[in-house]
């Protein structure tokens, strides 16, 4: 049979030193983001687009040393799960755009939120990727859980997606945010990038804390899709971490890159759902594939391609979408 057989947790290519070296190095970045962002302002255009080709480098560089070191398959796998992890972070990217502008977080500390956020996604990944690996290890049930898990959010994504629930939600009555309300008091402006300040002679919140919460909360939900989503593409716990590593270091400049852009994409959870909804079919048939050897299995170029193809439509129809009601939208008179 030609398909490509996913890597056993047993074959992992992450080696204690490399496991070691690969945290080292995203530690490293992350204080080295922390650092641009410690003096509050606001990010141009060149800024961004310059660290976003520098975060698009580095998987482009990883992959061809997957390919030298560990073969074509490996670093076909490691391509197909990035694309994935990144075409799920736009859509983090488009929540943040919401949270941001429902707490008027203002220009300067924006990127601060955006960190933050990327931080609590990577320590949350960190926690769903050793608990998938934890599954997989128990048996190959596991593959039908993670099938049905992203079927279910496709569904769901596909079905707020169709009705434009989402968009006007109302980021306060979020659970953790009026939790957080009720601990303790809240500030009525930002305090440049300071989360607690003290007023009155006791300690009070300022939004930037309640916005990071937020933000934190939504991580949350992202990570229940994405951890299994690439764990339908490999089933290598470092190749997975990797992936997501790759994918959420570079949203803090990509956010400001695709700013503008994201608003036209209006089709683009339609995408993701598809994208979603394909993988756990693709798990399913793996798990079945393991029980009845006839049951075809999806091979991972396929999926890398189906996945291209996708956003490649979701990208043109919401174009073309934005173009017609800008044509159809009267023009005023003098």
């Amino acid at each position: 049979m030609s398909s490509v057989v996913l890597a056993s947790p047993v074959d992992s290519v992450g080696s204690p030193v490399l496991w070691s070296v690969s945290i080292l190095v995203l530690l490293g970045l992350l204080v080295a983001d922390f650092i641009v962002t410690r003096r509050p302002h606001e990010v141009s255009m060149r800024e961004a687009a310059g660290w976003s080709v520098f975060y698009l480098t580095l998987p482009v560089v990883f992959g061809l040393w997957l390919w030298t070191a560990f073969g074509g398959d490996r670093a076909l796998e490691f391509l197909t799960g990035f694309v994935v992890e990144k075409s799920l972070s736009v859509d983090n990217l488009f929540v943040f755009m919401l949270l941001l502008a429902a707490f008027a977080v203002p220009a300067a500390v924006q990127q601060r939120v955006l960190l933050y956020g990327i931080v609590g996604a990577l320590l949350l990944r960190g926690v769903f990727i050793a608990a998938g690996a934890a599954l997989l290890a128990a048996g190959t049930w596991a593959f039908l859980v993670f099938g049905v898990v992203l079927l279910a959010s496709g569904v769901k994504i596909l079905h707020q997606a169709s009705a434009g629930e989402g968009a006007d939600k109302d980021v306060s009555r979020m659970r953790s945010v009026r939790l957080l309300r009720r601990l303790m008091p809240v500030t009525d402006d930002y305090r440049g990038v300071r989360m607690i300040v003290r007023e009155r002679g006791r300690r009070a919140l300022t939004p930037l804390a309640v916005v990071v919460v937020a933000v934190f909360a939504t991580d949350v939900v992202f990570a229940v899709d994405s951890v299994p989503a690439v764990y339908g593409i490999t089933e290598d716990p470092y190749l997975v971490f990797a992936t997501n590593a790759f994918a959420l270091l570079g949203l803090r400049a990509l956010y400001f890159v695709l700013h503008s852009a994201l608003a036209k994409l209006v089709h683009l959870n339609h995408g993701l759902a598809i994208i979603l909804g394909f993988i756990g079919v693709k798990l399913v048939l793996h798990w079945a594939h393991g029980l009845w050897p006839a049951v075809p299995e999806i091979p991972t170029p396929v999926s890398l391609a189906v996945i291209v193809a996708v956003l490649a439509a979701v990208t043109l129809t919401s174009l073309r979408t934005r173009r017609r009601a800008g044509h159809e939208a009267p023009v005023p008179r003098d």
